[in-house]
């Protein structure tokens, strides 16, 4: 067991955040990604997200608040009978490089999250998405030459391993652009 957490160690801890969330290097990204959906929005393509864990929980709040606040047909990979079928049936590596192949159209972007950006069945969606020409857009972690965020059009890379950190920021990034859709930050939900 370790000493109980103080001030210092919080204050070491939130600048992880502060390091990793607000550095203004990731400022033209986030407005590349609200001009990506807004253009995805107004030709009426869609957004797909998928990712594992954690990842999987930020992509379907990212896809609920896409498609209510920001008015953007969205789907996630996350429904329990779609995923346990395509993996008794096609493999766990191949679940969303099949949701794709069987939902997505011309025009509509991926968007994938995992912090390692390693896991097979991202990096194999990646790759079945790029070979239809759709366009990718990756949140990862760790390793900077991680295969996810290679194989991507857009990529929100976080130079962290803290799990927390990483994941945290994913969806601090999402609902930003969410946001910058509305033009504000504050509204209506209902």
């Amino acid at each position: 067991m370790t000493n109980t957490p103080d001030a210092k160690w919080l204050d070491s801890y939130f600048d992880l955040y502060k390091n990793a969330s607000f550095d203004e290097r990731h400022y033209e990204n986030l407005m590349k990604f609200h001009q990506m959906i807004v253009d995805v929005r107004a030709r009426g393509n869609k957004l797909m997200f998928a990712g594992n864990g954690a990842s999987a929980s930020i992509a379907s709040h990212a896809r609920v608040d896409f498609t209510k606040q920001g008015k953007v047909r969205s789907l996630d990979f996350n429904e329990p009978n779609m995923l346990t079928a395509f993996a008794n049936d096609f493999g766990f590596e191949n679940v969303f490089a099949k949701g794709v192949e069987m939902l997505g159209d011309d025009g509509d972007v991926l968007v994938l999250i995992s912090v390692s950006g390693t896991s097979p069945n991202c990096v194999k969606a990646a790759e079945y998405a790029r070979s239809r020409g759709m366009t990718v857009v990756s949140f990862t972690g760790k390793k900077a030459d991680n295969p996810l965020r290679e194989l991507s059009d857009l990529e929100f890379w976080i130079d962290s391993g803290a799990y927390n950190v990483v994941e945290c920021t994913h969806m601090l990034w999402i609902c930003t652009v969410v946001d910058m859709l509305i033009g504000e930050a504050e509204y209506a939900v209902s």
